[in-house]
């Protein structure tokens, strides 16, 4: 699989941020939007026109369609369910709430489309019957990890749109954990269409940016004995192995980091750390809106396993062989269907309980022994380069059969 950027990044919304005079950019696009408010529905269509997603509980509406261009596919597809800007005023008018500028979220431009973006939470109207409107008409509020499991990783619309709904979830979750201000405890007030927060108290007036939490994953490798150490968290699907991982504290480097979140879990000391890509991870609990995912490759000066049981489930060494096979028997694509059927179906009314776990089988059709997290996930990126390049030839300088190319 060949993927242009990870999930969750390569947003195109954002791949150029339009100058302040630009009717595009983020401040005229707030004049243009309060203005343009008060007028609704009795107005010209503007230029640039608004869309606008909305959020409920930090899930994006969508909606579900066939199988795509494709005839003889069967499987749905899901797509970000956009309403317009007079809509979305409508929708919360018969609800007796008035739509404020202040709660649309700035996300970006297209500007070949003549269009700015727009999100909106309305998980304080579902009691209005905002979320029951919107399912009257097969539209749906999806949690953005089923959706990610959902995308299809080789379409590039799929992706994108992951993307999109991935920072628009960041930023709003955001916004519902900075209310206030952490040096007076005065009410915080959007800036700049929503992208960052000023205390409101004139004494203080402190700068509030929307928060990121950096987080190292890393796939730990005995050189020596061809293997990879592979852990289980106790919330993991069963069978489902993955990489290390752990927060940067204050004051340390990504490698001490490294070190550090290995030694702690697992007892092995590392030595040698290297780079191999990021990501945007904004699938988190509310409190942390968006991780942003460093992937390293680190070396073990140790062998001996000590799990921290508080931390992990289990630990374990596994050879080349073995990672190998829970590469390439895991079904991700039959697990890709799975989830995008269930999206169909919740947007149909009718509610799918089936774990994703049970699709990971054999070719025999048993189930897998073992299977790591699918292309979505770094630690699928970093677990598949060192089962295809060996364990000496894994760098950070993209090689021929990485399996992401363009970071």
């Amino acid at each position: 699989m060949n993927l242009r950027t990870h999930a969750y990044a390569g947003n195109p919304l954002r791949s150029k941020t339009p100058k302040s005079t630009d009717s595009f950019s983020p401040s005229s696009a707030f004049k243009s939007l309060k203005s343009l408010i008060p007028s609704i529905p009795n107005h010209p269509t503007p230029s640039p026109d608004f869309k606008v997603l909305p959020f409920s509980k930090g899930r994006p509406l969508v909606f579900s369609s066939g199988g795509g261009d494709d005839a003889s596919s069967t499987t749905p597809l899901w797509h970000l369910g956009w309403i317009t800007l007079s809509d979305c005023k409508a929708l919360l008018a018969t609800r007796g709430i008035d739509l404020d500028e202040n709660s649309l979220v700035y996300l970006g431009p297209k500007v070949e489309e003549d269009l700015v973006y727009w999100a909106v939470d309305v998980s304080s109207q579902e009691e209005h019957g905002v979320v029951l409107e919107l399912a009257s008409r097969k539209l749906c509020f999806v949690e953005v990890r089923t959706l990610m499991v959902a995308a299809d990783w080789e379409d590039q619309r799929a992706m994108d749109e992951l993307a999109i709904a991935g920072h628009a979830r960041a930023l709003l979750e955001w916004h519902k954990v900075s209310r206030f201000c952490g040096a007076c405890g005065g009410s915080t007030v959007p800036k700049e269409a929503g992208r960052r927060k000023q205390c409101s108290n004139e004494a203080c007036k402190k700068r509030v940016y929307p928060r990121v939490d950096p987080v190292v994953i890393m796939l730990v490798i005995d050189r020596e004995n061809d293997r990879a150490l592979l852990s289980r968290q106790a919330r993991f699907v069963p069978r489902m192995w993955s990489c290390l991982a752990g927060f940067i504290e204050p004051g340390e480097s990504l490698e001490e980091a490294v070190r550090r979140e290995t030694w702690e879990e697992t007892g092995i000391e590392v030595g040698e750390v290297v780079y191999h890509s990021s990501q945007p991870w904004p699938v988190g609990p509310s409190s942390m809106p968006c991780q942003l995912m460093l992937g390293f490759f680190a070396f073990a000066k140790t062998l001996d396993i000590n799990v921290d049981k508080e931390e992990l489930e289990d630990a374990q060494w596994h050879s080349r062989e073995d990672v190998k096979k829970a590469v390439s028997f895991a079904e991700y694509r039959k697990a890709q269907r799975t989830a995008a059927s269930k999206i169909e179906q919740m947007c149909k009314g009718v509610e799918r309980n089936q774990s994703l776990s049970t699709d990971f089988n054999v070719e025999s059709g048993e189930l897998a022994p073992m299977f790591i997290p699918g292309p979505t996930a770094i630690a699928h990126h970093l677990i598949s380069t060192w089962v295809d390049q060996g364990s000496g030839n894994v760098h950070s300088k993209q090689q021929p059969g990485v399996s992401l190319s363009n970071l």
